[in-house]
């Protein structure tokens, strides 16, 4: 049987675990009942390119309670229903430097510090659905919207839920005080019970790793092909994650790892890189700030094995200038441009073709083996000819060749 191209991945992944494997310490979430019982050897990694090709190791497909990896979505959800504006009326984008179950509210405005602490994703959750919604219409809107994202059904465990729902004062009293400063989007009771329900549906790393791939393809479930919420709501999801997502170890996560990423005390962790794929860990002992001990150093170990880390300086770009060519045919100077041309890229064209722009013939901007222009580059490439306008002789110092239509092919919203 002939080898599968996609072995070296997996193995890539195998070897991690293996490596991981030998990491100990932390403790399986007791807090609630129910998930003191999970398997604390279970170890599982999925990886989901934004073309949504899957590749998994280990545990990939064991079932676990999301919990808080369910706060990124949520957030996202909001955003895209309501806008950004309205959402940060409720709740806050910065940094808490606090452990997740804090009491974090902005003392001017009664809004939690950000959507990925418990207060803060409670609020989330209470806006969900509108404020006529009970707690089961509430819950039935972010298990739908959670469902695109992975793009299957899923289950919420009961016993969980139940477990939750019996020792969840500290989040009850999270919403009061929430709903005292007039940011709760609903009562106390139906945004708490909503909240439960969230967190207590079943996934995989699996499951997580489609849901992170579809925040890096821009809203758009790599696998499904759906669209589940639009770029910006992506972003802005992914920029929370960056600086908020794992609590008040997200600085030094953004340090080692450099990937924008969510934890939850089910053992799950969720990360991504925008443009290029998403990833799910599962091992359920958990650190002192609440992520898995086993995940945090897979991911470290993926990161650092790989050069994942978003910041990594990746050395000089292929130049956007493919070639230029000077024909005889009235003196003018072709120009092809290639891949995938962002704003840089445009500034480098525009910058070393500026000197050929003269009186002595045209400057031809060829876009026919260009991939696609980003909208940055498309606000400096676009209206060129016109700006630099026509020879003494009346004709075009610049032209665009463009059959293609790239220059003015837009990204969906």
């Amino acid at each position: 049987m002939a080898a599968d191209l996609r072995d070296p991945v997996r193995s890539a992944l195998d070897a991690v675990l293996g490596t991981v494997r030998e990491v100990h310490g932390g403790a399986v979430a007791s807090y609630i009942p129910e998930l003191a019982k999970a398997d604390p050897d279970a170890l599982g990694v999925a990886l989901v390119s934004t073309r949504g090709m899957l590749h998994d190791a280990g545990d990939a497909g064991a079932e676990f309670t999301i919990q808080s990896v369910s706060k990124p979505f949520a957030f996202a959800l909001a955003v895209d229903t309501f806008g950004i504006d309205e959402v940060t009326k409720h709740v806050g984008l910065e940094p808490s430097g606090e452990p997740f179950n804090a009491i974090s509210l902005e003392p001017a405005t009664g809004r939690p510090l950000n959507p990925m602490i418990n207060a803060g994703a409670i609020v989330i959750t209470s806006l969900l659905g509108g404020p006529d919604a009970d707690a089961d219409a509430k819950a039935a809107v972010v298990r739908t919207g959670l469902e695109r994202f992975a793009g299957r059904d899923l289950v919420l465990a009961q016993d969980v839920y139940a477990s939750e729902a019996s020792t969840g004062d500290r989040n009850r009293a999270l919403a009061y005080l929430t709903r005292s400063a007039g940011t709760l989007g609903a009562t106390a009771e139906i945004a708490t019970d909503a909240y439960f329900r969230q967190c207590s549906l079943l996934v995989t790393a699996r499951d997580l790793a489609i849901m992170a791939a579809t925040l890096a393809n821009g809203g758009v479930n790599p696998v499904s092909g759906e669209r589940v919420v639009g770029k910006d709501a992506a972003r802005w999801t992914t920029a929370v994650m960056t600086s908020c997502g794992m609590y008040d170890a997200s600085g030094t996560w953004l340090v080692h790892v450099g990937l924008p990423a969510k934890s939850g005390v089910g053992g799950g962790i969720v990360a991504l890189q925008p443009g290029q794929f998403g990833i799910g860990t599962f091992s359920p002992p958990l650190d002192a700030q609440g992520n898995s001990v086993r995940g945090v150093a897979m991911l470290q170990e993926l990161s650092t094995r790989f050069d994942l880390h978003m910041l990594e300086h990746r050395g000089a770009q292929l130049s956007p200038i493919a070639s230029l060519e000077r024909s005889d045919v009235g003196g003018e100077t072709v120009a092809v441009l290639r891949g995938d041309l962002k704003f840089a890229g445009a500034e480098e064209v525009l910058t070393r073709l500026a000197p050929l722009v003269g009186d002595d013939g045209c400057l031809v901007l060829d876009f026919s083996a260009v991939t696609r222009v980003a909208e940055g580059a498309r606000r400096v490439l676009s209206g060129v000819p016109e700006r630099v306008g026509l020879t003494a002789d009346g004709r075009p110092r610049v032209v665009i060749r463009d059959p293609e239509g790239v220059l003015e092919r837009r990204d969906p919203a």
